[in-house]
């Protein structure tokens, strides 16, 4: 009850109140915009420093090592599954998604670690930001392959031979995506004296930030979330079962790998957990084809509080179970 009642979740409440009240109340795209762009270059920053203050260990290197794995495995996985049922960009986008992470999420986790006196590293905070990237980076990748497709069925053969690499390119070129990976490797190189600098600007704004974007986020949820009415049952169990699955592949690989019981835990909520900061940001100007009623209703209608309040514990309780 206390992470509910945390006022950056009472803000997308709120937002969804308005919203299903078809209010007036909106935040102007651009302000959306660069509240976005804002909260990447935060948790780019305080990845960096995190990563910078462990140091690359072979213990962090492991568990590093696994959140890339397990950011490029789940989005792969669900576009896979999802594309058999969704038009490519509905697909890309969810799995996109579901690939990546909830940083409220992870911070729950980290104080209910601490309530339980679980040691974890602080290194963890490096690999939330690490997964971020390689589930939009996958998004864009297979948005633009899907246009490819379209635009050669309907004739245009001058995008036949366009090559792999321009559209490597431009899935990591992505504004937002370039601003995370180059904040996280501005907070490596910095360290401590970057920590200190940035503190008012990374740490202190942040969750006033965070509120702000999570305001605007309801009211589009809200203004959406009705498109989810009268779709497959199956599509809303996926973000039920989902996390579970993602979960029990990040302990499958945590377990081979001997991660510690910790960080398996960090890892597998991170798994588990579905974007409603970063993807959503960048899908909607990389994907507008995508419908956003579907990966913002699935993930903070569904994903987001069966994670609050069921997951977390589950998550940490199997980890000590398997691993402690």
């Amino acid at each position: 009850m206390q992470s509910i009642l945390d006022p950056a979740i009472l803000f997308f409440v709120f937002g969804l109140f308005a919203g299903a009240l078809r209010s007036n109340l909106e935040i102007p795209p651009q302000i959306a915009r660069f509240l976005s762009l804002y909260l990447l270059m935060a948790l780019g920053l305080k990845g960096g420093f995190a990563l910078h203050q462990s140091g690359l260990t072979s213990a962090v290197s492991v568990s590093l090592g696994c959140a890339v794995a397990l950011a490029v495995l789940v989005p792969w996985l669900g576009y896979k599954l999802l594309s058999r049922r969704l038009n490519g960009y509905d697909a890309a986008a969810i799995a996109a998604t579901y690939g990546s992470v909830s940083a409220v999420t992870f911070i729950t986790t980290v104080q209910y670690l601490d309530s339980r006196h679980l040691p974890y590293g602080g290194h963890m905070a490096a690999a939330m930001a690490l997964m971020e990237s390689p589930a939009i980076i996958m998004a864009v990748l297979l948005a633009n392959l899907v246009r490819q497709k379209e635009q050669k069925a309907a004739g245009q053969a001058a995008m036949r031979n366009t090559p792999l690499s321009h559209i490597l390119h431009e899935s990591m070129t992505d504004g937002a995506q370039l601003l995370l990976l180059g904040a996280m490797v501005i907070g490596i190189v910095t360290g401590e004296s970057g920590h200190h600098a940035m503190q008012p600007f990374a740490g202190d704004l942040f969750k006033g930030m965070l509120s702000f974007f999570l305001l605007d986020m309801g009211l589009q949820a809200a203004r959406n979330m009705g498109e989810l009415r009268g779709k497959s049952p199956w599509l809303l169990a996926y973000g039920l079962v989902g996390p579970l699955v993602h979960a029990s592949l990040a302990l499958a690989l945590c377990w081979v790998l001997g991660v510690s019981e910790g960080d398996a835990a960090l890892l597998m909520v991170l798994a588990a957990s579905a974007s409603y900061i970063a993807v959503p940001a960048v899908v909607r100007h990389a994907i507008p084809e995508a419908n956003p009623s579907l990966y913002i209703g699935m993930s903070l209608g569904l994903t987001f509080p069966f994670n609050i309040l069921l997951g977390i514990p589950l998550y940490v309780n199997v980890a000590h179970r398997v691993l402690g």
